[in-house]
């Protein structure tokens, strides 16, 4: 029980990290607390509603890593270098395909 305490104050830390130092993530909270609420107040069944917020907690969680993977590269070296550059560009790109993934299924369910 006091490891799953502990976890969950790393996993708070976490949180606060990434919204004091991270701008993206600071504005994809602001979208979701504006977003969750939007799909939870829809005409649409609790599968949707959950899909509409689970792609919504995606693009947060992709955040998170992207950022986690931004820091360790850094921490590493700040020279340019092809692999952290491959590995930064990754992680951008996760967090773009799972923004892509908000629209669709946030379209899809509105007109589907």
């Amino acid at each position: 029980m006091k490891r799953l305490w502990s976890a969950l104050f790393y996993s708070l830390d976490g949180l606060a990290a990434a919204f004091r130092h991270e701008e993206a993530f600071r504005i994809e909270v602001l979208l979701s607390l504006i977003l969750v609420p939007l799909a939870l107040h829809m005409h649409v069944s609790a599968v949707a509603k959950a899909l509409m917020i689970g792609s919504i907690a995606l693009v947060l969680v992709a955040e998170l890593v992207n950022s986690s993977i931004e820091a360790i590269t850094d921490r590493i070296s700040l020279e340019n270098h092809v692999l952290a550059k491959r590995a930064k560009d990754m992680g951008s790109a996760a967090v773009m395909l799972s923004l892509i993934n908000v629209v669709a299924v946030w379209l899809i369910i509105a007109f589907g």
